[in-house]
């Protein structure tokens, strides 16, 4: 009895506090939606109050994310690892949460999609802490740009097995080392892959009377949401990018603009984000591959263009070299996915499916953001903290208007962008927006103020506080640059005499140190042990049953890229 009453006193104090935090949320909120000068455009306004009522609060923190970090793996010395995959981690084929990207030596961590983005860190902890039971005294590069690496014939690509399926995946990656070079494929970064519950776009079409079936209200208001992060995506260079330098021999004596830090250095001293810069990268056959897209059918033909346009250089390298495939083809895109784009749609492929077959047939399912540098700061590459804010800042963009875009604000986002990677940090850095300039810290305190309205509503729903904590986090670094993580990590450089890669691997010794003292359990070991069997049992079978040769596959595979893509999404 006394049990019970505890407990229902307990109920009641946090019921208390609910409704206290809710007033400390709604209060604020409300003159937002309803003041002539807020700062929130009228769809922003509408959407918020649609979601404030009783009953749908909930789905806004209802959809999925999840996380696909990048990282190289490193000999004690910081130099690459040489070694394959390792095998006690399972099969790179098949595994559903450990695999490679581009080379044998770059690990890639897939989290499973969560409602809470707190419990899918979780599970990128429990990868890693398992990974470091498996590599010896290999660790885990903690940076997005690599340090020393190989000549470029040493640089391992990836390999999946003789599957025709895995055989295609390598294949792939030797054309992406002809076309641009090993090195490139090394640098890693943070995806993030963001959906709202299927459940909201009914509730936006019938408030706002949208015409058509459920699939297209869905993938088109996906779309509007990634022409805001076209929009707005520099904020997130400036607030996250955290590779302001790299090592000098990583471009190879390539002609570049960057300064020189130290002997093995190369920086620039605004910069916030080299990775996502050109560094001299040059890749002339993507330029304008997808124009600004207005609808999903405009991103589905552009791509589909891309991987049946024959590239005079592309075909200068051959199909095949001593017998062996080189590339898939000699096309501008061999596949959907050598498109670099910041965010894609994206829908789950089944088995041998393309993508640009499954957002067809099924619709924009998901977002993927490819920009984030990962924090060499975390031991996961990215916090709750940055994780709650790309929430917010992710909703913002689909909630709020979203205007039909052009060429003329396709090159205005694309300078803003170019900018901030580059010169972010810089004191009193200009951007354009609609053809009026505007300081970056001006625009992005603007943007903190629209997006603040979002988070109250995510905290409200939560119950607690950790995204208005958040937003409180980012205005600080707007106000002080020197708050940011490419300011934190240029000072972290020249604290180890000016040199990226000793710095880099000061930090990357320190985390593998925190991960080896964080054990797993026998549980956890039995689960990802019995994951790792399993994939590699599903990779023999796939070598032992599959039929037909390679040669034929292959070409099976391009016969399927899509001639034309009719106004209804079928593919012929």
């Amino acid at each position: 009895m006394q049990l019970r009453c505890l407990s229902c006193a307990a109920s009641v104090s946090v019921q208390i506090q609910l409704e206290s935090f809710s007033m400390q949320v709604i209060e604020p909120l409300n003159p937002l939606l309803v003041a002539d000068n807020s700062p929130l455009s009228d769809t922003l306004r509408q959407r918020l109050a649609l979601f404030l009522q009783s009953g749908r609060q909930a789905l806004l923190v209802e959809g999925l994310r999840g996380i696909e970090r990048e990282t190289l793996r490193v000999n004690p010395d910081g130099r690459l690892a040489l070694t394959p995959h390792p095998r006690s981690l399972g099969s790179a084929l098949t595994h559903p949460l450990i695999t490679t990207d581009y080379s044998e030596s770059l690990l890639e961590f897939i989290t499973p999609a969560e409602k809470d983005i707190a419990i899918a860190l979780d599970k990128l902890d429990l990868i890693h802490r398992f990974a470091y039971t498996q590599l010896g005294d290999e660790m885990l590069w903690s940076q997005s740009m690599p340090g020393h690496l190989p000549s470029e014939q040493e640089i391992p690509i990836a390999w999946y097995g003789t599957s025709h399926i895995g055989m295609l995946k390598h294949v792939y990656r030797r054309g992406l080392a002809l076309r641009y070079g090993k090195s490139m494929q090394c640098i890693a970064g943070i995806h993030y892959n963001y959906s709202l519950s299927e459940q909201v776009w009914p509730i936006l079409q019938a408030a706002e009377k949208i015409e058509g079936d459920a699939k297209h209200v869905q993938s088109e208001a996906y779309i509007a949401l990634i022409r805001n992060f076209h929009r707005y995506s520099w904020l997130l260079m400036y607030l996250f990018g955290a590779s302001p330098a790299l090592t000098k021999s990583f471009l190879r004596d390539r002609p570049h603009q960057l300064e020189q830090l130290s002997e093995d250095t190369l920086y620039l001293p605004y910069a916030t984000s080299l990775r996502m810069s050109d560094l001299g990268y040059q890749n002339n056959a993507q330029d304008g591959l997808v124009p600004p897209y207005n609808t999903l059918m405009d991103y589905m033909r552009s791509l589909s263009l891309a991987v049946r346009k024959p590239y005079p250089a592309y075909e200068a390298l051959g199909m095949k070299r001593d017998g062996e495939w080189a590339q898939i083809n000699a096309n501008v895109l061999q596949i959907e996915n050598e498109f670099y784009a910041t965010i894609r749609p994206k829908r789950v492929i089944r088995t041998g499916e393309r993508p640009i077959e499954a957002l067809c047939a099924r619709g924009v399912q998901y977002i993927e953001v490819r920009c984030m540098d990962v924090n060499p700061f975390e031991p996961l590459g990215i916090s709750l903290e940055t994780s709650r804010f790309l929430d917010a800042f992710l909703l913002f963009c689909a909630l709020d208007e979203s205007p039909q875009t052009n060429e003329v604000e396709w090159h205005e986002n694309t300078d803003n962008f170019a900018r901030t990677v580059k010169q972010g940090r810089k004191p009193g850095l200009v951007l354009h927006r609609h053809g009026k300039e505007v300081s970056l810290q001006s625009w992005g305190l603007d943007l903190l103020d629209k997006i603040a309205a979002v988070a109250g509503l995510l905290d409200l729903q939560r119950g607690d506080a950790q995204h208005a904590d958040s937003m409180a986090t980012q205005r600080e670094k707007l106000l002080d640059a020197s708050k940011t993580p490419s300011a934190q990590v240029l000072d972290a450089i020249r604290q180890n005499e000016g040199s990226y890669p000793q710095f880099a691997l000061k930090q990357s010794r320190k985390l593998a140190n925190q991960f080896r003292t964080r054990p797993l359990g026998a549980e956890d070991m039995a689960y990802f042990a019995q994951l790792a069997q399993i994939s590699l049992a599903e990779q023999e079978a796939m070598e032992h049953g599959q039929s037909g040769d390679f040669d034929q596959f292959i070409a099976d595979y391009r016969s399927r890229t899509s001639s034309e893509i009719c106004c209804d999404g079928v593919m012929t």
